[in-house]
């Protein structure tokens, strides 16, 4: 097999792509031959060990993939060789094969392709998780998603609206607020012109008819979270997602006071881990939803697995809708 490798992590420049020896599965693992594997946030934090899980040295990135099992291992009874899966296992997915827990394996039904399955899992669970679980979100309230054109912020719209919602989707660029309509959000807030520090606020006010967003869905932080913690609605529900911008923001909980609004973190991680029957539940769910055309990943564009360091430049450049997904 072949792999990136990251024996020192202190960045992308320094992984190499290796041939490593081709593992056999433990108890409870299965051998995967990768098919595609998405690029997240986590991967690049990962590599320059800026990330919460500090995986052993050395170790291959990628925590999302797709592919073939090829071998199982002991005590594997509900997936058999030849059948296709998607996996989030962390790392790994960087390679030609990998060995994966077969807990953490979600079996594709017969016509899911593996680059859509390899962009599926991380987006839509987090995202089904933190709506509908968290959130609690019903049908007619409003929902407002920042950083709506990346991965999560796609899934959510697409998710939002499946439950009835209406949806605001605050992205960067004319654009990615193209991309966002195409995805059924209702209205769109480019705050690349409505900036955190002029008018985005007023916008949200505006486009709520003054009465702010029911939900706020937020994996962007930094400079985004006050004022639109400042728009939201009575007993609304802001989501903390992620701090794609960077900063943890640090919000005044004298508005949660005085809005009756709750403050709700999302770490589909440990729901999955800590509720596994309740995730294996609602997995099923979005796999039916995919199945219908109800959800489908926005996929940028697909590159080669040897293009990985290509790949996570165009990430940083910020300019990614959806997805990148490299492939075998």
């Amino acid at each position: 097999m072949q792999a990136w490798l990251c024996e020192n992590p202190v960045g992308v420049e320094a992984l190499t792509w290796k041939e490593l020896p081709t593992p056999e599965p433990g108890p409870g693992e299965v051998l995967i031959e990768i098919q595609a594997a998405s690029l997240n946030f986590p991967d690049l934090l990962i590599v320059q060990n800026k990330y919460q899980m500090k995986p052993p040295l050395p170790f291959v990135p990628g925590s999302e993939y797709a592919g073939v099992v090829r071998a199982v291992g002991e005590g594997v009874t509900h997936l058999q060789v030849g059948q296709s899966v998607a996996c989030l296992s962390g790392t790994g997915g960087f390679g030609t094969h990998t060995l994966a827990p077969a807990a953490l394996c979600m079996p594709l039904p017969p016509g899911f392709p593996p680059v859509d399955a390899a962009a599926f899992i991380m987006i839509y669970a987090t995202s089904q998780h933190a709506l509908v679980d968290r959130a609690q979100l019903k049908a007619g309230e409003t929902v407002l998603v920042l950083g709506a054109a990346g991965g999560v912020g796609t899934a959510a719209i697409q998710l939002a609206k499946a439950a009835g919602a209406r949806v605001i989707a605050a992205a960067s660029s004319d654009d990615k607020c193209a991309l966002c309509r195409q995805l059924g959000a209702d209205e769109t807030i480019n705050y690349s012109v409505h900036t955190p520090q002029t008018t985005l606020r007023d916008e949200i006010k505006r486009l709520t008819g003054g009465k702010g967003p029911d939900v706020i869905y937020d994996p962007v932080g930094g400079d985004f979270a006050e004022p639109a913690f400042r728009s939201i609605a009575w007993r609304g529900r802001y989501l903390v997602v992620g701090f794609a911008s960077g900063p943890i923001p640090s919000l005044p909980l004298n508005l949660s006071l005085l809005k009756g609004a709750s403050i709700v973190g999302v770490f589909w991680g440990d729901f999955a881990k800590r509720e596994p029957k309740a995730n294996a539940q609602m997995m099923q769910t979005l796999a039916t939803m995919y199945m219908k055309g109800q959800i489908k990943p926005v996929i940028d564009q697909t590159l080669p697995m040897k293009d990985l360091p290509k790949a996570y430049a165009i990430m940083g450049s910020r300019s990614v809708k959806g997805k990148l997904v490299l492939v075998n």
